[in-house]
């Protein structure tokens, strides 16, 4: 076995295992592979060894990487890098999945982008749930706002919300999950993606649909 399929290996064992000591179906915990600056060869083992959501931070990188994977059915990409309105046409022409919606603007321009093209685009809003100013997201007092224009603009599809922990702070990213699971509730939006590889744990306790794992798959980046 390779080292990937390996490390796909343990880290579902690890959501399975978290989902099992929380008392969830496993089943129902999504593992996406965050393959930022790893070479198309790299996707492709793990799809090979059945993954099949891929997580990328650039717009570029994955409109490359779409097209270069384009033979693979059921391959599915999702953007968590942040947005920026010049490069919402390469992640809408390459069917993906955006993850970091924060802003009214950028809702608009890419319902008009998805909407010119006879599209809709999932989007999950991205919260700074612990107000850290390094960190991309909208505030929690300001989520409301956003959901509800979200909701109206007909070529988005609004499937939940998204948080990246703080660093290194066990404590406060459980925290953080906590208070995102209670947000999603309140605006009654059933997916949280949430976790990575030093916390996934955590995550799926608070209740993530979604955990996003890089390193602990792939290893640390090239470069």
């Amino acid at each position: 076995m390779s080292a990937i399929v390996d490390n796909l290996h343990s880290v579902r064992a690890r959501i399975a295992a978290a989902a099992r000591d929380s008392g969830r179906d496993p089943s129902l915990v999504r593992l996406v592979a965050v393959s930022k600056f790893h070479p198309e060869s790299a996707l492709r083992e793990a799809y090979a060894a059945g993954q099949r959501q891929f997580g990328e931070n650039y717009a570029q990188e994955l409109s490359d990487k779409a097209r270069a994977l384009a033979d693979l059915p059921d391959l599915s990409l999702r953007f968590i890098g942040g947005l920026q309105r010049n490069k919402l046409k390469l992640l809408v022409d390459a069917h993906a999945a955006v993850e970091t919606l924060a802003s009214a603007a950028h809702a608009r321009a890419l319902h008009e982008r998805a909407h010119a093209q006879g599209r809709s685009c999932e989007v999950m809003i991205q919260v700074n749930v612990l107000g850290e100013t390094q960190k991309g997201g909208i505030a929690p007092d300001d989520l409301s706002p956003l959901v509800e224009l979200v909701r109206s603009l007909s070529a988005l599809r609004l499937s939940g919300l998204m948080t990246i922990p703080p660093a290194d702070d066990l404590a406060a990213s459980e925290r953080a999950y906590r208070t995102l699971a209670t947000l999603a509730t309140q605006h009654q939006l059933r997916e949280l993606s949430m976790g990575m590889s030093d916390d996934l744990e955590i995550a799926v306790q608070q209740g993530a649909t979604s955990v996003r794992i890089g390193t602990a798959i792939f290893g640390k980046r090239p470069g």
